[in-house]
Parts: structure tokens; sequence; C-alpha cells
């Protein structure tokens, strides 16, 4: 009997850097992806609810940005992510996020500008974990 096992993506024990402007997001999942497979090859466990982990670890943070680049404006986040608004409100809820409004929205932004590690972040490359 081969034991069932729930993905983890967020495991960090091999870390690689990529640089995000030559790199694809698509390359970037498929890599990762790719490794998950292997370990579980080598583990001999069964993957359960893969494709819902997958979707709702790019969904979130998708979601996240795209209201943060709208200062929570709902409205106009749905418009450019191409979904009903109706719809965005049940995914803001499902993953219980908080968007920020209006001039919280915008004092946040202006407060998160201001530290050191945001400067450090405008690089071209990320850590990522795989």
């Amino acid at each position: 009997m081969t034991p069932n096992m729930t993905p983890n993506l967020n495991s960090s024990e091999n870390l690689f850097v990529a640089n995000l402007q030559q790199v694809s997001l698509e390359k970037l999942v498929k890599s990762k992806l790719e490794v998950l497979f292997q370990q579980q090859k080598e583990a001999q466990v069964e993957l359960n609810g893969l494709y819902n982990v997958v979707l709702e670890q790019v969904e979130r943070p998708l979601i996240e940005l795209a209201l943060k680049a709208y200062n929570g404006n709902q409205v106009k986040t749905a418009i450019m992510l191409g979904i009903n608004r109706n719809t965005l409100k049940k995914k803001i809820d499902n993953y219980k996020l908080k968007p920020k409004k209006g001039a919280q929205a915008q004092a946040a932004t202006m407060s998160e500008m201001a530290t050191p590690s945001a400067v450090s972040s405008l690089g071209t490359s990320a850590v990522l974990t795989q």
C-alpha cells in the first residue's frame, strides 16, 4: 500500500536564484513541479490535492499584489484580473485576505517603500525555494 501525501510546495531545502526578467513564471512553476514529482517518486508516495495546492499558491499572491496595486479597489482589481468582482470577493474571503482601502493602503505603501528591504527587493533577482 502506497502512503498518501499532501504536497508541500514550501520546502526550502534547495534554493536557487532566478533572474525574473529572463525566466518565465511558467518555467519557474514547471521547475518547482519537476522537483516535487521527483521527490514524490523517491519517497514512493501518492500526491493528493496537488491541483488545488498549485492554484492556491499562484492565485493568492496574484490577488494580494493586484489588490495592493489598486489600493484595495476591488472593482479595478477584478477588471485587471479579468474576473467578476463577486468572484474576486469570494476569493478574498476564501484566502482570508485583508484588502487595504484608500489612504490606509497609500500610507502602508509609503512606509514599505521607506524600508531598506524594499530598496533591496527592487533588483531583478529573487530567491525561490524549490
